[in-house]
This record gives structure tokens, sequence and C-alpha cells, in this order.
């Protein structure tokens, strides 16, 4: 399965049926993303009035293609889909991705006309992914780029996949893979997922070396033993983070509505996470915190954290979200603490969190964090809390702290607050360092909390 899953994320050729060039139609959407993908492969774009469409020559029917493209991307309406699929199968077009809904999900009429179409697959050795799916993107290697979808924009681009059963999730996590800086490479929606479902999908996943941490989201898990044993092969060589929909009753009655499926109570979604050995979370925020910080430490962490602030009340709010999350902050070891009070002012607090004081430049953050890495054994992350007042160039705190961090032994987690000129350029130069940057405390304690979910289920993982 893992060798047909791939035609659906690393194709070699693509035709696309039903190609247009309206942006406000789903074969213009698609051919337009194909292309602003990079796709380096043959597209053949199919529509039978023929002629050429942005810059590529177009083919009447799929029985005019050879030979035959490794995958066939279907957006025509739905009364004309299973007549493109008999031609598919005549032509040698073997791997299917069905954009379009009208099928299961669609009243008696659809769920005729899924019958006909898993029939007719099974018949002929077909492989479809979909239908009633927004497609499938993946920039998990730059050198590998495919985008086949009419989703709105492209993912930053990175080593975090998300399966989806929505698209409009989808669609979100796309949006704030750029807003908060989360390495999203892979955005697979599966749709009524005929025959390529979650567990398939992450059998994929797992076996790609460019995908370091994967993140679902579903109302529904299919077979549930076959799920199960896909997550519990993925999860043992890369973290899987699951939120699933429909956990209070009126989501349950929602999520009937979406997609027709029985979505688990809490208690069961908790029960089967733990069992398939999936890091479990339950809002969409914290879905997107868990790609920020798996990307970076995708074998997550200890539960010691050391907190190193500039600043006491964002270092309260930090303690207690970490403790929330069932982190531990030890106390200092006796030689950190007598190294920081030769070199701190007295006002400073030499505890855990280490408030610096917000008059603390690049010299007091430098020194401190350099001790504290010397004593790394006495902690599992730092988390840096650094709040910027008008007498303090950030500038320079920030060029020392990146300067530590890219040799750093432990990992660590940075939080920059407040309204920053600068806030971005600095932030770059700290990701660029191999440090996750987080807007608030609180978002930076739940990242960590999640990573050390994770090397509590798999504590030999390195």
């Amino acid at each position: 399965m893992t060798a047909t899953t791939s035609a659906f994320l690393r194709p070699q050729s693509v035709a696309l049926v039903g190609a247009g060039d309206r942006l406000t139609s789903s074969g213009g959407a698609v051919l337009r993303n194909l292309l602003r993908s990079g796709f380096r492969g043959r597209i053949v774009p199919v529509n039978p009035r023929g002629g050429d469409l942005l810059g590529l020559p177009v083919t009447r029917s799929l029985a005019e293609v050879s030979p035959p493209c490794e995958l066939a991307v279907i957006v025509v309406r739905a009364d004309s889909i299973l007549e493109v699929v008999r031609e598919a199968a005549a032509s040698g077009h073997r791997n299917l991705l069905i954009l379009p809904g009208g099928f299961a999900e669609s009243g008696a009429e659809g769920r005729t006309r899924d019958r006909e179409l898993r029939l007719f697959a099974q018949q002929h050795q077909l492989t479809i992914g979909g239908p009633n799916c927004a497609g499938n993107i993946n920039l998990l290697e730059a050198s590998s780029p495919f985008a086949a979808t009419f989703l709105r924009d492209m993912p930053r681009g990175g080593g975090v996949a998300l399966i989806s059963q929505s698209g409009a999730i989808a669609e979100e996590v796309i949006a704030s893979s750029h807003s908060l800086g989360i390495p999203l490479g892979a955005v697979i929606s599966v749709g009524n997922a005929m025959h390529l479902g979650l567990a398939e999908y992450l059998d994929q996943l797992r076996a790609d070396v460019a995908c370091r941490a994967i993140l679902l989201y579903a109302e529904s898990f299919g077979d549930m033993d076959r799920f199960r044993e896909a997550a519990r092969r993925a999860s043992e060589h890369k973290p899987v983070v699951a939120l699933a929909g429909g956990r209070t009753l009126a989501g349950r009655n929602a999520a009937l509505r979406h997609t027709g499926s029985d979505a688990l109570t809490e208690e069961q979604a908790e029960r089967f996470c733990s069992e398939s050995g999936m890091v479990r979370v339950t809002s969409l925020r914290r879905l997107m915190l868990a790609g920020k910080a798996f990307a970076a430490y995708p074998r997550g962490i200890g539960r010691r954290v050391l907190v190193l602030s500039n600043s006491g009340g964002p270092g309260v709010l930090c303690a207690d979200q970490s403790a929330l999350e069932g982190l531990e902050l030890p106390d200092l070891p006796a030689g950190l603490q007598t190294r920081l009070h030769g070199s701190l002012p007295l006002e400073a607090s030499i505890a855990n969190p280490i408030d610096l004081l917000a008059d603390a430049r690049a010299d007091r953050f430098g020194d401190t964090l350099s001790a504290a890495l010397e004593n790394g054994a006495a902690f599992d992350a730092i988390l840096i809390i650094h709040v910027v007042p008008f007498m303090v160039d950030g500038g320079a705190v920030v060029a020392r702290l990146a300067q530590l961090c890219s040799s750093a032994s432990v990992p660590i987690l940075h939080s920059m607050m407040g309204t920053l000129e600068h806030k971005a350029e600095w932030s770059s130069a700290m990701e660029a360092a191999g440090v996750p940057m987080f807007h608030d405390v609180e978002d930076m304690a739940q990242a960590a909390g999640l990573l050390a979910r994770y090397r509590a289920l798999y504590p030999d993982a390195r």
C-alpha cells in the first residue's frame, strides 16, 4: 500500500481531468496550484475543448493520454465521474484522486453512485483517493514538490505533515503555518477515504524520512484495529498528534451531519489515542503548537525545565502553565546558584524561574544562559522569556542568544513578548539557530508539555 500511496503524494506525472483557466473553478484552481507548487513532472490538462491552458497543451480525453500518467486527478461534476473512471481504466490510469463530492455523503443517489464506483474500482484494480476531498499537497522535500488541491494557499514548507478529514481545518492550519511559523510541508485531505484513509497515509509518512511529525484531525478512524496498528508503528518513529472532533454530544451530532461518522466520546477518544500511541490534543491551537514544537524536537523532551526570564509576571504565568502541563521546575544546582549570585544584580531572582530583571542586556542574558547550559544535566529543556523594554537593544540580546543556542546540547524554546518593530526579524534569527519561537509564554509551556508527553510515551526516543 505504501508504494501505491506514494503516487498520491510523489507522482512523476499527473493528468488533470476537468482542467480549466478560471480561478473560480475547481479545475482552474487545481491546475494553478499544481504549477505554483513547482511540480517538476509531466502535467497533462484534460478537457474536451482542447487548446492550451497556462502554456500547457490540453488533451481532449484520458483515452488520448499516452503513456498513462501515474496519477489522474478528477475535478468534473459528480454525475460525470463514473464515465471518467471508466475511461481511466480503459487507458491504463490506475491511481485516481477524486476531489468532488456527491457520493456516500449525499443521500440515496450518492450512495448508489458510491457503490457503483467501488465495484468498478475493485473489478479493474483501481486505487481511489477521496472522493469528496480537498486534494493533497506535499512540500516535505523541496526537490520534489507536488500540489493537487483547490485549497487557497501553499503551506510554509518543512517537515510537518497534516492528515485531515476536514478541508476547512486544513485551510486554517496552512494559514497558521505562516502566521505561527509552523514548518508545515504536507497537507492530506482524505475526504470519504474510499481506499486511502488515515491509516494508509500514516504508513506512507512513517516511511518518509523528510517527515518529522504527523498531525491528525479526525472525526472517525475507519477500521479501528487497522488504524491503531498504523498509528503505533508511526509513533515509534516520529510523533503522531491527534485532534479528535466530536468529543461532546453537540460535537458528535455535528460530526454525524458533516461526514456521516460516529465520533468517539471524550472517554473513548482518550482511551483510543492512548492505545494508538498518539499524543492527544483537545484544541486546534494545541495541534498547531505541537506541529511547531515537534518539528524542532521530534523525539520530545523530559519533564524538567528551567525558565529563564527577564520579567517576573511572564515567569509566573510560565511556571503556572508548566505545572498544569505536568512539567517540573527543579531547584537550581548549588554551583549554578553560586555562579549567578556572583554575576547578577542583587535584585535578580536566582531560582527557577530565573528573573534577570527588565534591564538585562546581551551580557547578562548570555552569561546566564552559558552558565545554565554548563549545568545542562540538571534540566531537560530551557524555556526563555524575552521581554524587550525601550532602554535595551533587543537585537544585541537576540544575536547573543542565537549564537549560544545554535550549539546548545539542551533543547531550548523561546517566547518573545510585546509589539516589537523587529520581532519578525529577531524570531527568524532564533529559529535559524534551531529554536522554536512563540508569541506568549503559555503557548511555549503548552508546547513543552506536549513534547514531554511524547517522551513519556516513548522514553527511549532519541
